[in-house]
């Protein structure tokens, strides 16, 4: 491949899409420009400085959630208000972003361990918890990450662990309340080892066993890190040894949970599911198996460290083989078309055009995420909203860009002549830019 299509490769399916400059910065090495993005520290980005954590704003909910109605309806608008800012914000940030690599894995692994205003109580907190307990560990272990997830207040209250309670605990006797196995079923189906991986209903029910008491501390009640953080409640745990696929826990408190999540993050089960989940995002739909047993392979080596098994994928031939192999979601396909036309409007757009196209942040139907594969977004309607977006853009653009000029820039290196004629015959500059930004060169990374 010319080192053209190479850097294509890197801005777009690595990166969120080429911007004017971008090919010609990334150079003949594009692969050193994306490990150079993996050795940087693991900072929040200037737009995402000095937000509401997630712990703060639990505590509001807490001492509100008996008081007057009016009282809680002032919270639920502030969270709504909190979500608007937060989500136009992480596509800023992606917008502006150097270190798009790093933006991109942030969104794999924040829809990997999917958290979803479809929980309204969530709003306020859905982009604290990709600050807190994403973020921070892209570079880093995936059982830290996975620790970190489970114990952040937006996973326990998103799949209803506060609400687990172990039938034979004191609290479970005294308030006749039991189990709640959703976070279990979860994190063996979807964050760990997957659905092929061998556990039944009994697994399901031992890991929600092992995991009661993993809540929330109360204001004026609970003592440690403070309200609306983790909490350790032992009077809710499930007393008595378990046993997980296979292995036996002895009854250890906090201890015996954390044990569980660290010997599933290092199954090998759960480094095939995530080289799967991996290979089907950078390389193609139905990637080579060859190619996710290599990634696994890495994944067990280095346990789990991520940072490691990104540079292993960056240097796997099979991903940059192919450069129109994946279509671009509609978040990606907002940020790309924005990162290569200039934006300057006000935030709420952002997050508006990425309703309107079906995929406003941080709002998955369901704890599975947003699909990876070209047919959950190629539909009829979804197309015409793709071109009715681009229409817009072009339409609304302030910077009287020439679209030859930018198709050359940014999908020059991959374009067919076909496309490029059209954009050069074009009898307006708006319409230039509407048939760049919906061609299919573009649409595809």
């Amino acid at each position: 491949m010319t080192g053209t299509h190479a850097a294509f490769i890197a801005a777009t399916r690595f990166g969120l899409g080429a911007g004017p400059k971008e090919l010609t910065s990334i150079g003949p090495d594009p692969q050193g420009w994306l490990l150079s993005q993996l050795s940087q520290p693991a900072t929040h980005p200037r737009e995402l400085m000095n937000q509401p954590s997630a712990a703060s704003r639990i505590t509001e909910y807490l001492k509100v959630r008996k008081g007057s109605r009016d009282l809680k309806e002032t919270i639920r608008k502030q969270f709504k208000k909190d979500y608007m800012r937060e989500a136009g914000l992480r596509s800023l940030t992606a917008l502006r972003s150097d270190t798009p690599l790093r933006e991109r894995l942030v969104a794999f692994w924040s829809n990997h361990f999917t958290v979803s205003v479809q929980r309204p109580i969530l709003f306020g907190i859905v982009g604290a918890f990709e600050r807190e307990a994403i973020r921070p560990h892209v570079n880093g272990r995936f059982a830290d990450m996975l620790l970190a997830v489970v114990q952040h207040p937006a996973m326990l209250v998103y799949l209803d662990n506060i609400r687990s309670i172990g039938p034979n605990s004191l609290a479970g006797k005294r308030r006749k309340k039991g189990l709640n196995e959703n976070l279990a079923r979860e994190i063996l189906e979807l964050h760990t080892v997957g659905v092929g991986a061998g556990y039944d209903q009994k697994d399901v029910r031992n890991l929600a066993n092992i995991l009661t008491g993993w809540s929330l501390a109360r204001p004026g009640k609970d003592k440690g890190a403070g309200p609306g953080h983790f909490h350790f409640h032992e009077l809710a745990h499930e007393p008595g040894d378990k046993e997980l696929m296979g292995r036996h826990y002895r009854e250890a408190g906090l201890a015996e949970g954390e044990l569980a999540l660290r010997d599933l993050a290092h199954h090998p089960a759960t480094a095939q599911h995530v080289a799967s989940k991996l290979a089907r995002h950078f390389i193609s739909d139905d990637p080579p198996a060859a190619a996710v047993e290599y990634l696994s392979r890495v994944f067990l080596d280095t346990d789990g460290d991520l940072a490691k098994i990104t540079k292993a994928l960056i240097e796997l031939p099979h991903t940059w083989e192919r450069p129109l192999a994946k279509l671009k979601s509609p978040q990606d396909l907002v940020v790309s078309t924005l990162r290569a036309t200039g934006f300057h409007g006000d935030t709420k757009r952002l997050v508006l055009a990425l309703r309107v196209l079906g995929q406003a942040p941080w709002t998955a139907p369901s704890p599975a995420g947003w699909p990876d594969r070209a047919e959950d977004w190629a539909g009829p309607d979804a197309v015409i909203k793709r071109v009715e977006f681009a229409t817009a853009v072009a339409k609304r653009n302030e910077e009287r860009l020439d679209p030859g000029r930018l198709a050359r820039s940014t999908i020059g290196p991959v374009a067919a002549s076909e496309t490029m004629l059209a954009i050069a015959r074009a009898p307006t500059r708006d319409d230039g830019l509407t048939l760049l930004l919906s061609s299919p060169e573009f649409q595809r990374r």
